[in-house]
């Protein structure tokens, strides 16, 4: 029998001619990651190892983004035992403020991963590198101690569910509703402990962006990890930013999958997930009528300079609703940068916004956004579980940025399709605000 890519990729990094579903395997690791929730927990366990380094300060990556730019007396004592650890062990990636971004946007700009990795992180989202053909997902704190001692790690070998991709997605439609497309279908359960592999003609047509999208919440369907295969896309934009050589693994064509999902890309709309969990998608044109009172648009799922690019399209020469707040994060600093030469944060501003520095902030209810009780909020986060974002009595809808964008300037749930031909003022003066809200 065949394998699939990630079960080539931990044959290779254990040592083996190949690996079967369900064996056990221990992994040597490319990359080992931490943030400043859950790298002082592995920090101190490490202190307890007896071990006096790390196994290479060249590939454990730390990166304080999560409640950073410190918010209290707390956080800043979590950042600061990063930063003595960084120090004492040399670490060659930490990134301080001013230099860092959401960890799982910035670690694939940086180049820090490549195809054929093995890769750890302390945060459910690690599994976001799997969009450039490497085996990334997340472990536990004391897991995350163990691999930066031992650069090594046990890991069970996943089944795998086939995910085939057909056709061109159409207007406004990307990564984040393919995904919450395919978790509506399968559950948040539907992969749980599988390798979601996608595959078909359709991947060429979404953009590294996007399947860093759909990676990333591939663990929001229950994945240990998802990966898509290194085409001319992967190598264009490791071209740019990735110094060490690559080993390219593809799947056979005799590979064992669990199950195959075919999905025509071009059939799909601009997807909202609702309260409270991912599995609630449905296309936005389909939402009715729901008042909401915040947009987050940023995020590790959807702040890269794609996304912007979609926000700021719509929102440009327009008003946002006067009474929603919106809230932008360009995911690293290099993404803030890029938005700024194009005009996108002006853009923002002049519809209404509010744009911050790099940080997960409001989409783990941590600051920069929080809600408040019976308040709703359409996110490009990644949950909206019962008091993800802040209040339990709040509610947290899951879209992209095409569906954020147009919800801000209507104050209710709303597919982009519906306000593209409404007239811009090429003045940036306001348009007249949405009047239509209901009651809940």
């Amino acid at each position: 029998m065949g394998q699939t890519i990630t079960q080539k990729i931990l044959a290779a990094g254990a040592g083996k001619e190949s690996v079967a579903a369900g064996d056990w395997v221990m992994a040597g690791l490319d990359l080992a990651l931490g943030n400043d929730i859950t790298a002082p927990i592995a920090i101190h366990e490490f202190s307890r190892m007896n071990v006096d380094r790390v196994f290479d300060r060249d590939k454990v990556v730390l990166v304080p983004d999560h409640f950073a730019p410190n918010k209290d007396i707390q956080a800043a004592e979590q950042c600061a035992s990063m930063r003595r650890f960084a120090r004492e062990q040399e670490i060659s990636h930490y990134f301080e403020v001013g230099r860092m971004g959401i960890e799982h946007a910035l670690i694939p700009e940086q180049g820090l991963v490549v195809p054929g990795d093995v890769v750890i992180g302390a945060d459910s989202h690690t599994c976001t590198y799997g969009a450039l053909g490497a085996f990334s997902t997340g472990v536990g704190s004391t897991d995350l101690a163990a691999g930066m001692a031992s650069g090594k790690c046990w890991f069970r070998v996943p089944e795998a569910l086939g995910f085939e991709l057909t056709g061109t997605p159409p207007e406004y439609v990307a990564g984040k509703d393919v995904i919450l497309f395919i978790i509506s279908r399968i559950g948040v359960d539907g992969a749980r402990y599988k390798s979601m592999e996608f595959s078909g003609e359709g991947v060429r047509n979404l953009s590294m962006d996007s399947r860093l999208t759909v990676c990333n919440m591939a663990i929001e369907a229950g994945a240990k990890n998802g990966i898509f295969p290194v085409d001319d896309i992967t190598r264009e934009y490791l071209a740019a930013r990735a110094s060490r050589p690559f080993r390219i693994f593809t799947a056979d064509p005799d590979a064992e999958y669990r199950d195959v999902l075919r999905i025509d890309l071009s059939t799909l709309s601009p997807m909202v997930a609702f309260p409270h969990s991912p599995e609630n998608g449905r296309p936005a044109a389909e939402a009715g009528t729901v008042p909401i009172d915040q947009v987050v648009i940023g995020s590790c799922t959807n702040g890269r300079i794609e996304d912007l690019r979609t926000a700021a399209g719509l929102l440009r020469g327009r008003r946002i609703e006067e009474r929603v707040r919106v809230i932008v994060i360009p995911a690293t600093q290099q993404i803030y940068l890029q938005a700024l030469r194009e005009g996108l944060i002006e853009d923002f501003i002049q519809a209404g916004a509010a744009v911050s520095t790099p940080t997960c902030g409001p989409c783990l209810g941590g600051h920069m956004g929080v809600l408040a009780a019976g308040e709703r909020a359409v996110a490009t986060t990644n949950r909206n579980f019962v008091g993800r974002m802040g209040h339990p009595e709040s509610e947290v809808f899951l879209a992209g940025p095409a569906v954020a964008a147009a919800s801000a300037l209507t104050g209710r749930i709303c597919d982009p399709r519906d306000i593209g031909d409404t007239p811009r003022d090429p003045s940036g003066s306001a348009q007249k605000p949405f009047t239509g809200r209901t009651d809940k």
